[in-house]
C-alpha cells in the first residue's frame, strides 16, 4: 500500500517550522557572537599600554614660573630647548582592554607589558604614586649634586637620614633628608662614624643631633634604643644614607604630576647650562631621557621607544640615550639623531661636539 501524499498545507508548515528552527538557530549564533564580541571589546586584559606621553623644556617656564630655579651662583643665558620627555601608560585604577591592548601592540612606538610589572599586586594607586613622586625627588637630588660637581662648584657629602621608622624615638623629630653635622658634639663626615657614635651610646640614654634641615641648623634630642645585631643602624629609629652640602639654592617647578626617576639626565644637563657659560645646546631641540646618580652615572630606564615618539612629536632633533638602552632600539626607524652616553661628562662633551661640527666620532646607538 503507497505512502499517503502530502498536501500542500502540510508542506507549507512543515517548511514554516524548519525556517522557524533555522531561524531562531541563526538568531542564537548571532547573538552568542554578539555577546563574545562584547566581552572580547570590554573585559579587562592583564597588560597596560606604553604610549609616547608628553615632553618638557626644561631650559622654559610652566606658565610664568620657570621649570628650574637657581639662586645663591651666577646664571647664565641659554638657547634651544632641553626637553624631558614621558611614557603615558595606563593608570593604576584603570584597566585595558583587549582591543586597546592590541593596538598598542601593533602600532609604532607603544607597547604593552604586563599589569603586574608596573603595577605590583598588593600595592594600591596611592602608594603606586608615591613611590613614584619620591623617585622623582630622588632623582632631582641627584641631578643638582652631579650638575653642581660637573660645573666645579664645591660639594661636601654628608651623611643624612633616610628613613625614620614611625613610632620609634626619632619619630616627628628627625625627618629624612636632614643632613648630620654631628651626634653629641663629635663631628661626623661618615656615614660609618654616625653609625658608630650611635652605637657606642648605651639604651636608653639621649643622643644629640645637630643637623641641617632647609639649610638652617637644628639641635634634636632622641633616645638611643635597644640593641638589635639584625639591624644595627636603626638604633634610633633612622637609617643613614648619603646626603650632600652645597651654595646654590635649587628647585623644580614641572606645572604637573610626573613621576620616577628617568628625567635626572636632562635636570642635570639643564642645570649645568643655566651655571656655566657659553650656550650648552647652541640653539639645538635636544631631548633625552636617562637616571642620574651623584657622582654622574647616566642608568637606563624603561619606555626608551616611547620616549623617542614623544621627542620626535616634540619637535627635537637630537635625542640623548643610555648607553645600556641602545640595545632596546634593534630596528627602530627615526630621524632622530641618537647619541649613546654612560656619564653626565659624556653628554655634555658630546654636545659640544655638535657645537664644533665634530660628529664623526659622536657614539651613536
Amino acid at each position: 500500500m503507497g505512502r499517503p501524499a502530502m498536501s500542500g498545507q502540510t508542506r507549507s508548515r512543515s517548511w514554516q517550522a524548519s525556517l522557524t528552527r533555522q531561524t531562531w538557530t541563526a538568531f542564537v549564533a548571532a547573538l552568542a557572537f554578539v555577546l563574545v564580541a562584547v566581552g572580547m571589546v570590554t573585559l579587562p586584559v592583564p597588560y597596560v599600554s606604553w604610549t609616547p606621553g608628553s615632553t618638557t623644556n626644561t631650559l622654559g617656564k610652566v606658565g610664568n614660573t620657570p621649570v628650574i630655579k637657581i639662586s645663591g651662583t651666577t646664571s647664565y643665558p641659554t638657547t634651544g630647548e632641553l626637553s624631558l620627555t614621558t611614557v603615558s601608560e595606563t593608570r593604576a585604577d584603570s584597566r585595558l582592554s583587549l582591543p586597546e591592548a592590541l593596538l598598542s601592540y601593533w602600532l609604532p612606538h607603544r607597547d604593552t607589558m604586563p599589569r603586574d610589572i608596573v603595577y605590583p599586586p598588593g600595592k594600591t594607586a596611592d602608594q603606586v604614586n608615591s613611590e613614584q613622586r619620591v623617585m622623582m625627588e630622588t632623582s632631582q637630588d641627584n641631578s643638582v649634586v652631579a650638575a653642581l660637581r660637573a660645573a666645579g662648584q664645591r660639594i661636601v657629602q654628608r651623611p643624612a637620614v633616610s628613613s625614620v621608622t614611625v613610632g620609634s624615638s626619632s619619630y616627628n623629630k628627625l625627618q629624612p633628608g636632614d643632613l648630620i653635622v654631628s651626634i653629641n658634639g663629635t663631628d661626623v663626615t661618615t656615614n660609618d662614624q654616625a653609625a658608630e657614635l650611635i652605637r657606642d651610646r648605651r639604651p636608653g640614654s639621649t643622643l644629640i643631633f645637630e643637623v641641617l634641615r632647609d639649610r638652617k641648623q637644628k639641635l634634636i634630642k632622641v633616645a638611643r634604643g635597644a640593641d638589635d645585631e639584625s639591624n644595627t643602624d636603626q638604633l634610633s629609629g633612622i637609617t643613614i644614607g648619603n646626603g650632600y652640602q652645597y651654595g646654590p639654592k635649587i628647585s623644580f617647578d614641572l606645572g604637573e604630576e610626573i613621576g620616577g626617576p628617568s628625567a635626572g639626565l636632562v635636570f642635570s644637563l639643564a642645570i649645568y647650562d643655566k651655571i656655566t657659560p657659553g650656550p650648552l645646546l647652541a640653539g639645538r631641540r635636544v631631548a633625552g631621557t636617562g637616571t642620574i646618580s651623584a657622582d654622574g652615572t647616566v642608568g637606563p630606564i624603561g619606555g626608551i621607544q616611547q620616549k623617542i615618539g614623544a621627542a620626535t612629536s616634540g619637535g627635537a632633533t637630537v635625542f640623548l640615550v643610555p648607553a645600556a638602552n641602545c640595545e632596546d632600539l634593534a630596528g627602530l626607524k627615526t630621524d632622530l639623531q641618537l647619541i649613546k652616553v654612560g656619564t653626565l661628562q659624556d653628554a655634555i662633551g658630546a654636545l659640544d661636539d655638535l657645537n664644533d661640527h665634530h660628529t664623526a666620532d659622536l657614539p651613536h646607538c
